[in-house]
């Protein structure tokens, strides 16, 4: 971690005031990850926000064009690395659709389930951590407890507990663990007597509300024009859930509300990933006694070849929605492959949200982006 201070010029005849450029990052605790922000003040002030990126670039896109249709997907697991279930079912999803595969009904619920605990679990480390950027310590420890059940349960079926490599072109890579069901049912009814506790500690503080409401305010208008997605989106009243705009896997056969908030500012951010997650246990109730009988993968061919032409999914991941597109030139491996993340472009509004506000008040506004960075880094 380190800041440096700089002053680059002054703003008056008589150098009384100056403008004053400070870096953070790039290996800062409260940027999350690798992200360095050139910051412009004036005074407490902010006047500039600049992003450079490409610290922990892998040049993800380019690797997956020299893998197989098969090998690509798990690669996505790195990029949001909280939201790598959703990221690998992005993938399997594209290809197929171009390959035409028709994914049986118990795989389609399997990955649905395994969604909404991945969004769970997202949300859960981003509330903790949310907190804790605000001075708040022990919220992150409330947070982990529900969020460790949920790693458990993916440990149990898929043999690890971030990257987890499960989805796969047609279905899923195995069936779920004997006692999959059972321990789903101890976190829902775990999660919901729990959750009175974010309210006490953090919903209702005054404090937290204070450094919240009316802080990093976005528009509807401008949430749209930045091409923000997810909760980001949602908080300003846009409606942009992937899940209900473009059901796949079959989200539109489950009753679940999509969760909007109008004030645009931090703390209707924090409202709506808070009430996401009971849209994910309600989801999660409906169909866990429900998981049809059958095959957890379609029979496909070992080499998989999708035929010449442009193909494009979209999913809602817990930060907003993942665009896939494939072109293909008929052979075994991808011509081209582009992902739209959306840290990235929820990032670009970062200093239309904070110019004009004070220092102390960024924390807040970039905490609420929910930014994981290999994601914006691909």
């Amino acid at each position: 971690m380190y800041t440096q201070t700089e002053i680059i010029k002054d703003t008056t005849i008589n150098g009384s005031e100056g403008e004053l450029v400070i870096n953070v990052g790039p290996q800062h605790p409260a940027t999350h990850g690798v992200l360095h922000l050139v910051i412009t003040l004036n005074g407490e002030t902010i006047k500039k926000i600049e992003p450079h990126l490409g610290y922990i670039h892998r040049s993800i896109e380019k690797m997956c064009e020299s893998l197989t249709y098969r090998q690509f997907i798990y690669v996505t697991s790195r990029m949001d690395y909280l939201s790598s279930h959703i990221n690998n079912e992005a993938c399997a999803l594209c290809v197929e659709k171009g390959l035409q595969i028709e994914v049986p009904a118990r795989a389609k619920v399997i990955r649905v389930l395994m969604g909404e605990l991945t969004r769970i679990a997202s949300h859960e480390l981003w509330l903790g951590a949310m907190a804790m950027d605000l001075g708040a310590f022990t919220p992150f420890f409330y947070t982990f407890r529900e969020r460790e059940m949920i790693n458990e349960i993916m440990e149990d079926t898929c043999g690890a507990r971030l990257t987890m490599n499960y989805m796969v072109a047609g279905g899923v890579a195995m069936d779920l663990h004997p006692d999959f069901q059972r321990k789903v049912k101890l976190f829902v009814t775990q999660f919901k007597k729990r959750v009175p506790e974010f309210d006490d500690l953090i919903t209702n503080n005054i404090i937290f509300q204070n450094r919240m409401k009316g802080v990093g305010v976005l528009s509807g208008e401008d949430a749209i024009s930045y091409g923000c997605t997810g909760p980001v989106a949602r908080g300003s009243g846009v409606s942009s859930d992937i899940r209900k705009l473009y059901p796949y896997d079959g989200y539109d056969a489950v009753a679940f509300d999509e969760v909007l908030e109008t004030a645009g500012d931090s703390y209707a951010r924090y409202l709506v990933r808070l009430r996401e997650m009971h849209q994910s246990i309600r989801i999660i109730e409906q169909l866990i006694d429900a998981i049809p009988e059958g095959d957890f993968q379609a029979k496909t061919k070992a080499v998989l070849k999708l035929p010449k032409g442009e193909f494009y999914t979209r999913v809602e991941t817990a930060r907003g929605e993942l665009g896939v597109y494939i072109v293909s030139e008929g052979g075994t491996t991808p011509y081209r492959i582009k992902f739209r993340s959306p840290g990235f472009s929820n990032l670009s509004a970062l200093h239309h949200m904070a110019k004009g506000s004070k220092i102390g008040d960024l924390m807040a506004t970039m905490g609420t982006l929910d930014l994981v960075i290999p994601d914006i880094d691909r």
